[in-house]
């Protein structure tokens, strides 16, 4: 099979599964108009139109459903025939995309990914950070970092960090400003700054009152859905915020922001995981980062099947 035809090809599968030349195109590297251009030679040169486009859609033609069903399993068995070469290397080599929520990625993924990239030179990475729940096996993804209550069933999960709290913070001028809560019902009186997650759902604002948990009702003058953005607004004195303790530890130990209601901070609660398909044969490349997060995360623990209750 030539070069041109086997990147027609790939270029074909990629659209068809994505449904979108826009998202096939970051995928596989390309421009959008490349990306079109070579579907559209694929499509000349056997002489059948493969993909419906409209402004708004692209969908596989009758014909272009079969071809898909015919070129998953043979492209998969090529990705498997290059993946078995990686016996025989010094050092594992591959391709490895990943989905990353916002706090792992600036917390412990990007310190940690440097020491695994300099460990295996040969493995390259592509990071996809958003704070929506991901299906890696729809999505093509090779793992996922998540927590573990989030999980779906029968995925094997490596824990990486340790248990994390959420902190109360807000900055120095924002208190001179308002005064300083002293219990969590004080924060009914204050401009809190709020996180929307992509359900639509807020993060909850929990505490620990009296050996029980509870969550208070706050309100302000913004909303965010970005965690930086939200870290940004307490600095800039906007009002108070709620976030995960580590996000916010450079800001504390320098006096740009201040740590509140630490007494009445809700129990720390589980770390994330770096999550994968359960299956038979991992890619090295994968095997390899299981390995590496397995020794060298906080949590420090064996993986696991995932197996919660419907």
């Amino acid at each position: 099979m030539r070069g041109i035809q086997f990147a027609e090809l790939s270029a074909f599968v990629a659209v068809a599964e994505e449904a979108s030349f826009t998202k096939a195109a970051k995928r596989l590297g390309l421009s959008t108009a490349t990306l079109s251009q070579t579907v559209r030679s694929l499509e000349e040169q056997i002489g059948v139109r493969l993909l419906n486009r409209t402004t708004r859609s692209v969908a596989p033609t009758a014909a272009g459903e079969r071809m898909l069903a015919e070129l998953r399993p043979l492209l998969d068995g090529f990705d498997a025939a290059l993946e078995s070469i990686n016996a025989f290397r010094e050092k594992p080599t591959g391709h490895l995309r990943l989905t990353v929520p916002p706090p792992v990625a600036k917390i412990m993924l990007a310190p940690a990914l440097a020491r695994f990239l300099a460990q295996y030179p040969e493995i390259t990475i592509e990071i996809s950070v958003e704070s929506r729940f991901t299906d890696i096996v729809a999505g093509r993804y090779d793992a996922g970092f998540r927590r573990g209550n989030v999980i779906a069933r029968d995925m094997i999960a490596v824990r990486v960090t340790h248990d994390m709290r959420y902190a109360v913070v807000a900055s120095p001028d924002y208190l001179a400003r308002r005064g300083r809560p002293l219990k969590p019902i004080d924060l009914q009186a204050h401009n809190c700054v709020r996180f929307r997650l992509p359900s639509g759902d807020f993060i909850p604002w929990e505490f620990d009152v009296e050996g029980k948990t509870i969550e208070l009702h706050v309100d302000g003058s913004m909303v965010v859905d970005d965690p930086d953005l939200l870290v940004s607004a307490a600095l800039e004195g906007i009002g108070v915020i709620y976030m995960i303790d580590e996000y916010v530890q450079p800001m504390l130990a320098d006096g740009r922001l201040v740590s509140l209601l630490d007494d009445s901070a809700r129990p720390p609660m589980e770390g994330f995981y770096l999550y994968y398909p359960s299956r038979r044969q991992n890619p090295a490349a994968l095997q390899a980062l299981i390995e590496f997060f397995r020794k060298e995360g906080r949590g420090g623990t064996e993986p696991r099947v995932v197996n919660k209750a419907p």
